[in-house]
């Protein structure tokens, strides 16, 4: 069933009453005013110009609206959505493209010059698939240049090969149990091996340990 869609464009503030003339009571500055808005359409849909959002706050330079009033396009103007592009609908969201590109092509690029992206998925999956798939932080300093995957609950890995390799530290704490497992051939390589265990807690060892457990206590 077809909703009703907004078409108020000439929404403005109440008059100033006599309960304003003290000065106690704000006259409403929000509402927005056209006197040129211009609208094409029927009951399949329409396209307006100059279209006043129905809170007053927003101009729409452009409107383009189904039958369904939450089917929409907006290229909102001004007020609190200044310079916004909303593309709105109730059902399926799709875009494709690079029929006509190559494998090295960059066929679809988005970027945010500055602020974040967000992709949520409130009740689903989200997602990536490709012949590679790369996740490259580039900032600088400790607060930038950073990947962070949490979990609630597991994170998986499943391979042929994982290589970890890091510059300075590479690290692996946990609270519980840790497994290392080979089937075929275990090996470790160090300049130096130190082994420590919870029992230079109450008395140092001959090579100390205890500085290192006092540090992985502390995780």
């Amino acid at each position: 069933m077809a909703t009703p869609q907004n078409r108020r464009n000439t929404r403005v503030g109440s008059p100033r009453s006599a309960a304003y003339a003290g000065g106690s009571l704000p006259e409403n500055n929000t509402s927005k005013k056209s006197y040129t808005s211009v609208r094409y359409g029927n009951d399949h849909g329409s396209i307006n110009f100059g279209h006043i959002h129905k809170q007053a706050d927003v101009i729409s330079d452009v409107l383009l609206q189904a039958s369904d009033g939450r089917h929409h396009i907006t290229l909102d103007k001004d007020g609190q959505r200044k310079g916004w592009t909303t593309v709105a609908s109730p059902g399926h969201f799709q875009l494709q493209c690079g029929m006509d590109g190559v494998e090295a092509d960059d066929t679809l690029f988005l970027n945010a010059v500055h602020g974040n992206i967000v992709i949520v998925a409130s009740d689903g999956k989200i997602r990536f698939q490709g012949t590679d798939i790369e996740f490259v932080a580039v900032g600088e300093g400790g607060s930038k240049g950073n990947i962070r995957m949490k979990a609630s609950e597991n994170i998986e890995l499943d391979s042929k090969k994982i290589l970890l390799n890091s510059k300075s530290l590479c690290k692996i704490a946990s609270p519980g149990n840790v497994e290392l497992a080979a089937n075929s051939c275990l090996k470790i390589y160090g300049s130096l091996i130190k082994g420590t265990t919870d029992a230079v807690s109450n008395k140092d060892s001959k090579v100390g340990g205890r500085n290192f457990q006092v540090r992985q206590a502390e995780f």
